[in-house]
């Protein structure tokens, strides 16, 4: 298959990795609605098509958090997204270099943040979840710092990891022990392709952040376990003080949903919020992304930088959250399934996709630039934005 859309690489992503990889990247939680209802409300957002206007020349590029971009897009950040490809962080960092865009590193990703920088020239962002152990973050944040991260995302929606039942289902999480590790085993000897791509030549098959912590315990019953008894419930918006003081550079809060969330962010003086329901993996039933957008962007205005991410999967959905209001957009399952299918050289080309998609858009709706999106090329608005999506 010759890859032309987002689709195209999640087919060809099913059909490499091992099933409980595959699960983990597409899955949400509960019954996943959510996940759902994130690509349906965005496929109905209608834009006005406007002819005979020029377009011959278009500008993509923006500027975030003091970082030129060659289009208002990023790489969200993915848990264990190293196990899709060898290395897949490195990979996936190197296509975002080569597209002008930010990467965003996980806490839990299988690269280190030391691998992923000395595999790049360009600095990347860092994400980090709230830890119980302070001494750890304190850490952690340091060596962002040290290594020239140019922004920290802190993950706010995640006090405890939601219940994803495909991960139960495919083998992932849930049958400790031997059983476990067999039937992961089974599912990794059906895809040739990746267990000696990955599974042997990828070593080390760790979480490169926490591997100080976890030691020689780094199987995945060790990873949620992890999660679960380390991931900090109690945090609050005084917190963000402890991670300001220790960080100083652009601070992004991911995981904003409600407008009286977003701002308590901007009280607290974040530089940017992402509207995000982390993919529907989290709290099942919420609203989409693209619905909750609208209001908090007018709730925000322009006290700091709204990001959204959530059922994206193609140029066209970028435009259509940028003309509600979104300043940039994460990308996420989209790398995922393209770093999984044909690792860097998949992401590359899955960026050139968007890019091309968004200038069809543009070109269509009438804008020269990414600044001409906005709420005018909405073909229904209404008193309303939400009781039209």
């Amino acid at each position: 298959m010759n890859p032309v859309s987002v689709t195209d690489y999640r087919q060809l992503a099913k059909k490499r990795l091992p099933h409980f990889l595959f699960e983990y990247i597409d899955g949400g939680s509960y019954a996943e609605t959510t996940l759902g209802r994130n690509m349906a409300d965005l496929e109905r957002v209608a834009l006005r098509q406007r002819v005979l206007t020029d377009v011959s020349s278009l500008d993509l590029s923006v500027e975030l958090f003091g970082q030129s971009l060659s289009m208002p897009v990023a790489l969200a950040p993915i848990g264990l997204a190293g196990m899709n490809a060898r290395r897949g962080e490195v990979q996936a960092a190197r296509a975002a270099a080569v597209a002008g865009v930010p990467f965003c590193l996980s806490t839990v990703s299988a690269c280190s943040l030391d691998e992923v920088a000395r595999s790049t020239a360009k600095p990347f962002w860092f994400q980090l979840y709230m830890i119980r152990d302070r001494a750890f973050m304190r850490d952690l944040l340091g060596s962002a710092r040290r290594l020239g991260c140019s922004a920290l995302v802190l993950t706010a929606d995640m006090p405890v990891p939601g219940s994803r039942y495909r991960d139960y289902r495919s083998g992932l999480a849930g049958a400790p022990g031997l059983r476990g590790n067999l039937r992961r085993v089974a599912q990794s000897v059906c895809r040739p392709g990746w267990a000696w791509d990955v599974g042997i030549n990828g070593r080390p098959h760790q979480l490169g952040n926490v591997a100080p912590i976890l030691g020689n315990n780094s199987g995945m019953d060790d990873f949620f376990a992890w999660m679960r008894d380390n991931f900090d419930p109690g945090v609050t918006w005084k917190d963000i003080d402890f991670v300001r003081g220790e960080w100083g550079g652009p601070l992004i809060v991911k995981g904003i949903l409600d407008p009286e969330d977003a701002r308590s962010a901007v009280a607290e003086g974040v530089d940017g919020i992402v509207v995000s329901n982390h993919g529907g993996r989290q709290l099942d039933g919420v609203l989409s992304s693209v619905k909750a957008l609208p209001p908090i962007v007018d709730a925000v205005g322009d006290k700091a930088t709204v990001l959204v991410d959530g059922g994206v999967r193609s140029g066209l959905d970028v435009v259509r959250m940028l003309a509600l209001g979104a300043q940039g957009v994460l990308l996420g399952r989209a790398w995922a399934y393209a770093l999984g299918a044909r690792g860097e050289a998949g992401v590359t080309h899955m960026l050139k996709i968007i890019a091309a998609e968004i200038a069809v858009a543009m070109a269509l709706t009438g804008c020269r630039n990414i600044e001409a999106i906005d709420r005018d090329i909405l073909a229904e608005l209404g008193q309303d934005i939400n009781s039209r999506l």
